[in-house]
């Protein structure tokens, strides 16, 4: 059971949360878009100084929950606190409390760069000063002082993404969300973003990221949440999840790849399941328990199959999220993709 504390007022007047509260309460979150219910009594809790990772398909409800969570639309039913401030009750004092990246950027196509930063800054009543120099700062950390002077229409897509990704920053927001932040980002640009993503969890900022990534949740989150037709069907950290899932995976590497089908077809025959990897020259089988295990090298090695190398592998979160959900992540469905057009 959480125990909330009141929150305490700051130099201004303002609320805020008191320390070692949580960031984002959410209980019994629930919305109907005509007959689709989009969230169907979401609970979440997100420790102050953390990062959450809230995974789901596409459709499952996590851009639905940043908007009530954000005040960009009203639940039907069910209670939020963000920030100490109440998302019904309290929706202006919130607002200055996060920061918000959709996912699509939402920048002011007319004014270059630096003039979009600098009036976000002034929006949040930092001095002339203060906006232009947080402007010119977090310019340079996304790798676009060159065009900070070109107005937003001739960026490239990425240059957009990673200009709206400065804006929500700006204010150095202490709850911020970022909605599957890196989608259409070069791997360089992507770890531009989780590095400015650590270093505000570092200075006491707290995340909301949803993603379909599976590497970025490994990367960032401290917490899991996974969300499906609009509820919450687990929690945990990476390692919980995983060991939740269980099991774990053998895998053989024979002294002749060659031998790889008639191995599988082998342990077929004993009732285990067993998955060539013809690319990498891998037999994947998984396994439940240490007698699975053995059995399984007993049996190859007692058929007279050459061995070069065993390991063991936990599952990869990729497959957590299928075993969870029943459905593929993006990457999976990608790589699925890519191997059809093959």
């Amino acid at each position: 059971m959480t125990t909330q504390t009141a929150p305490a007022p700051n130099d201004q007047g303002q609320q805020t949360a008191a320390p070692g509260s949580n960031a984002v309460e959410a209980r019994g979150i629930v919305k109907h878009f005509g007959d689709t219910k989009a969230l169907d009594g979401v609970d979440l809790t997100v420790r102050q100084g953390t990062v959450l990772g809230v995974l789901g398909p596409n459709g499952a409800g996590k851009t639905t929950l940043i908007r009530v969570l954000s005040t960009l639309i009203r639940p039907d039913a069910g209670t939020a606190v963000v920030g100490g401030f109440d998302v019904l009750r309290q929706p202006r004092q919130l607002r200055r409390t996060i920061g918000l990246t959709g996912q699509y950027a939402s920048v002011d196509e007319l004014l270059s760069g630096s003039e979009n930063l600098y009036l976000i800054g002034r929006l949040l009543d930092l001095s002339r000063r203060d906006a232009k120099a947080r402007a010119a700062e977090l310019l340079e950390r996304f790798s676009l002082t060159e065009a900070a002077g070109r107005p937003a229409k001739t960026y490239s897509g990425g240059m957009r993404r990673r200009l709206d990704l400065a804006a929500s920053m700006i204010g150095r927001p202490r709850v911020l969300y970022l909605d599957e932040p890196t989608t259409g980002l070069d791997p360089r640009t992507r770890n531009e973003v989780w590095d400015e993503v650590r270093r505000m969890v570092a200075e006491g900022s707290t995340v909301l990221l949803t993603t379909q990534y599976m590497e970025e949740a490994e990367q960032l989150a401290t917490d899991l949440t996974v969300v499906d037709r609009g509820r919450v069907i687990a929690n945990g950290t990476v390692d919980g999840l995983k060991r939740q899932v269980g099991g774990q995976t053998l895998r053989v590497r024979p002294s002749r790849p060659a031998e790889l089908p008639e191995m599988a077809r082998t342990l077929a025959e004993r009732g285990l399941a067993a998955l060539v990897d013809e690319q990498e020259g891998l037999l994947n089988v998984p396994v439940t328990g240490e007698q699975q295990l053995t059995e399984a090298i007993g049996l190859l090695g007692g058929r007279g199959f050459g061995i070069a190398a065993v390991d063991t592998v936990v599952p990869s979160l990729d497959e957590v999220f299928l075993a969870i959900t029943g459905q593929p992540t993006a990457a999976q469905q990608t790589e699925a993709t890519e191997e059809t057009v093959r």
